[in-house]
Parts: structure tokens; sequence; C-alpha cells
């Protein structure tokens, strides 16, 4: 699946399949985060890969967004250091990750942003990071509508030259 497949068809899934992902896929996930790009090559995230199925079950009960964390087949924790550019540059890693775990046929959701500090003893985050999210990975329950999307009008959000001169295509 090329890139802006992958960006136009990508739903949030919050219920997985009992099957594991594929050692080389949760490589490759990890490293599309590894190779984003950051402020200044900062490289300000941390990812903790989560598969044991008790963990999970603490992840889920932990962060009360997300419960169905509990029954993904893998999780991928991101701490940050607490950088001016941090949040900004673990997104785009997160953004990589989900985009690369979807081309492979793999849902994920972001959890998190907020109330993740029941999850700094489980994992032994050090004090001096931030979590950001949780993001769980699995294979979709149920086939996903690729690509359909509800969004506004391009021309309603997407402006050519000024703020108000709506971005017709060309």
């Amino acid at each position: 699946m090329d890139v802006f497949e992958a960006v136009r068809t990508v739903l949030a899934v919050r219920s997985y399949q009992d099957k594991p992902v594929p050692a080389d896929v949760v490589n490759k996930i990890i490293e599309a985060g590894h190779l984003t790009g950051s402020s200044m090559n900062g490289q300000p995230w941390h990812f903790i890969v989560v598969e044991d199925r008790e963990m999970l079950r603490q992840l889920g009960s932990a962060a009360r967004s997300g419960p169905y964390i509990a029954q993904a087949p893998l999780a991928i924790v991101v701490a940050i250091g607490k950088t001016p550019y941090g949040v900004s540059d673990a997104s785009r890693a997160i953004q990589s990750m989900m985009l690369t775990g979807w081309a492979e046929g793999v849902g994920s959701n972001w959890v998190g942003f907020s109330n993740l500090e029941g999850v700094r003893p489980l994992l032994n985050i050090p004090a001096d990071l931030d979590i950001l999210a949780i993001i769980p990975f699995g294979y979709p329950v149920q086939a996903v509508g690729k690509g359909q999307k509800r969004r506004k009008p391009l021309a309603e959000v997407a402006h050519r030259e000024r703020f108000g001169q709506p971005f017709v295509r060309s």
C-alpha cells in the first residue's frame, strides 16, 4: 500500500482479533517510529513494546479511555523527554507507526494524552519522562470501511494563498 492510500484509508480500530502480530511486522512498526524525523534530530521518544497478555490487561485498566488495550496482542507505550518539541516529534513517530501497521493490515488507535500516570509504575518509566500515549495494535475483528471517512469539505479547511480563499483542486 502506498503512503497516500494508507492515509486515505486508515481508521481507528478498537477491537482486535486474538491473533499475534508477527515479529517482522512489529519490527517494521518500531523501525518506522525510530526513523521518523524530529526537531534538531533530538529523538526525544522511548517506545516500550508490550506483548505480555497480563501487562496488556493492566495497561487497559490503567488507561481510562482505552480499556480495549486489554484485547490487543500488542501495545506500544510512548514516553518522551521534557523538551519543547517532544509532543510534536513523538506524535509524528506515532503516526508513522500507525500508518506502517495499517499498510500491513494491522489496526491501531491513539490512547492517552493525559491520565496515564498509572502506567509509570507498571513499566518502570522514569519520572523525568512524560507518558504521551499507548498505541494498541492488532488485526481488526471486522473489516473496517477503508476510506469511509466523515470529513468537512476540503474547501472549508484548506485555503489558497490567503485564509478565506478556498483551496480548489487543480
